[in-house]
């Protein structure tokens, strides 16, 4: 349990895996979005894409940020063999993702912003993730049966295709799911102690 010294915890995400892992600190907050265009400069290499998108997501909250208010924007990409891979458009792009992924390890980087009246800050953390040998049956199964739609890399690690097609993962879980919980709880922890 985090002591808020009296701190309002605003969520910019519409994602209900952060919105669980938020809920699992038991900590009040609430859930404000905005409509953020997330394209990058294409000279953005792995984590500097996530930075640079979670910066864009904390812009609209600049000038209604109030004291005593930390704004949470969160931003989750997959970097594989230097290509990034975000949320696919259809199943098409899915499938294709999938394949590209099967049988390789890959980065999984979720950067989190964190905006208050006197500033804005952001840690940055990468999981590696190993796929074994994905079939063509497995992966149509998962894309027929599953939500790969709103999941950057078409995939989501607590799905079924995570339980049989991830064979290690070297770093946080929950950062894979988007949200590196262990590191976002002790920042909030320091920022509320700031006075």
């Amino acid at each position: 349990m985090i002591s808020l010294n009296g701190y309002k915890i605003i969520l910019a995400s519409g994602s209900p895996r952060r919105r669980d892992f938020l809920e699992s600190l038991n900590i009040p907050f609430e859930v404000q979005t905005f409509s953020v265009d997330e394209t990058f400069p294409t000279v953005l290499q792995g984590k500097e894409i996530a930075e640079y998108i979670v910066q864009q997501k904390s812009n609209p909250f600049n000038k209604l940020v109030k004291a005593r208010q930390i704004i949470i924007t969160a931003d989750t990409i997959v970097w594989c063999d230097n290509r990034y891979l975000g949320k696919p458009q259809d199943k098409l792009t899915a499938r294709e993702m999938l394949s590209f992924l099967s049988g390789k390890s890959h980065e999984v980087i979720t950067s989190v912003g964190f905006l208050t009246s006197q500033k804005f800050e952001k840690l940055t953390e990468t999981t590696r993730v190993y796929f074994k040998d994905l079939s063509d049956r497995e992966i149509d199964y998962y894309i027929e049966t599953a939500s790969p739609l709103d999941k950057a890399g078409a995939y989501g690690i607590q799905d079924w295709i995570g339980a049989i097609g991830i064979t290690k993962i070297e770093g946080s879980y929950t950062n894979v799911v988007g949200l590196p919980l262990a590191q976002v709880k002790e920042k909030i922890t320091l920022l509320v102690q700031e006075e």
